[in-house]
């Protein structure tokens, strides 16, 4: 079961999560979700994750935040992942294992080389404007949104697939109920909306599923998506949810392969990896994809590229580690016990913070320290200089906004005097590395 794999490799920033489904009356029969959830049980063979369950819900703390109408419903077992962090530990990992890592780098030029039969692309970096050329056998464009774009260097037609930007949003509210388990509420547009514990004082409301044309470098929720969300749980939840209870949202653009379909929620969300051949040198696209799918795809696409090379490839992605997920499920949970034991001067809740973002890799960040001063300055909301500094050697941490959202969500919970702080350390840091160089 892919689920249970990912759940292996990276348990720190991956865990199960209960999903509890209030049945509508008036949308789906209960026989049709039961059998629905039959058959997600019992595909896949699943060893970890636990199966479905009917529920009588009144009286119970799944049904106490829900509107009396919804008297029974249906638990089953998925799992939630930090999708900023499983991002940077994936290009991790891949650092680690020989790659090279450019951020802020947009490729802007692809062409065959004038002597040779090999691949030359520009690089530019986008903070200097410093372009740089580099040469391969083969491209992979795995560009996401701007899979076409790319494509569109060649100055050529090539690739026989449309995408199709599908854009989803989130609203973050404050928290709507007590537990650790999440809702799946059916939509009369046959949509679901689900409702997530989140960074422990929020719950996560989305998604939408709305076709975007627009400027994807602006992707933003609409006015009209907010109260989309705000309906959904009201439908539901005793407790509303009005827009102005909203402390956060975020948008994203998917890159959907165009099946044709006009409803922008039934596009398919299955992945195509298209080899195409320009001038005689090899390119391999990448269409479509979600998480769930993300470490198949990758394997199916490094096959793909071995032997188009000519080498040998064996699969081993599947019980492979991400960094910090060294040790499987059990590894990890030994691995925090361990870590309050080695760190008993470490506060509680900074160890549970740092081994669900970094894992084993907490260690490094630790490496040395004795007390609590060893971790350097304070910044504010359990921050310290230490964290920032393994963030920028070691995560490819530039900017306030890479620190807090884009490798964490701190942002939620720190005030404006402590992200002053990070930002002038920042600036240190980036001062030091230019002097040194």
């Amino acid at each position: 079961m892919k689920r249970e794999v990912l759940l292996k490799s990276a348990p720190h920033i991956i865990w199960p999560l209960t999903f509890i489904l209030p049945h509508h009356k008036k949308l789906r029969p209960w026989w049709m979700i039961r059998a629905g959830l039959f058959l997600y049980d019992h595909l896949g063979g699943r060893k970890i994750l636990s199966r479905s369950h009917s529920h009588h819900l009144p009286g119970t703390m799944y049904g106490q935040p829900l509107r009396p109408e919804f008297r029974r419903g249906f638990s089953y077992a998925d799992c939630w992942v930090e999708d900023t962090r499983l991002v940077v530990l994936s290009a991790r990992d891949a650092f680690e294992k020989g790659a090279e890592i450019l951020t802020r780098t947009e490729c802007v030029s692809i062409a065959k080389h004038a002597k040779q039969d090999i691949w030359q692309a520009v690089l530019q970096d986008v903070n200097t404007d410093e372009k740089h050329k580099v040469h391969a056998r083969m491209l992979v464009n795995a560009s996401g949104p701007w899979v076409a774009k790319t494509l569109g260097l060649l100055g050529a037609e090539v690739g026989k697939y449309k995408i199709r930007w599908v854009k989803g949003s989130h609203i973050i509210v404050p928290k709507l109920y007590q537990g650790d388990h999440a809702y799946i509420l059916q939509n009369d547009d046959k949509r679901v909306v689900f409702t997530i514990p989140y960074e422990k004082k929020y719950t996560l409301v989305g998604t939408t599923d709305i076709e975007y044309k627009d400027d994807i470098e602006e992707v933003r929720i609409s006015i009209e998506e907010v109260d989309y969300l705000c309906a959904a749980v009201n439908r539901f939840f005793r407790h509303a949810v009005k827009p102005e209870d909203v402390e956060w949202t975020y948008s994203g653009v998917r890159p959907l392969v165009d099946d044709g379909d006009e409803n922008a929620s039934e596009v398919t969300r299955d992945y195509i990896l298209e080899m195409d051949e320009v001038e005689g040198l090899p390119i391999l696209s990448v269409y479509g994809g979600k998480i769930t799918t993300f470490r198949k795809l990758g394997e199916q696409a490094g096959d793909m590229v071995t032997e188009k090379l000519g080498k040998g490839s064996k699969a081993w992605t599947e019980t492979a580690p991400l960094p910090g997920g060294e040790g499987g499920i059990a590894g990890f949970e030994t691995f925090m016990k361990t870590i309050r034991r080695e760190h008993a001067w470490l506060p509680e809740n900074l160890a549970k913070r740092l081994g669900r973002a970094y894992g084993s890799r907490t260690r490094d960040i630790l490496r040395g320290a004795k007390r609590i001063t060893d971790l350097g300055e304070h910044l504010g909301e359990s921050i310290y200089e230490v964290e920032i500094k393994y963030l920028v050697a070691n995560e490819w941490a530039q900017t306030l906004e890479d620190i807090l959202w884009r490798r964490s969500k701190l942002g939620l919970h720190t005030t404006e005097m402590t992200q002053d702080k990070i930002r002038k350390l920042l600036k240190k840091l980036a001062g030091d590395k230019e002097e040194a160089a």
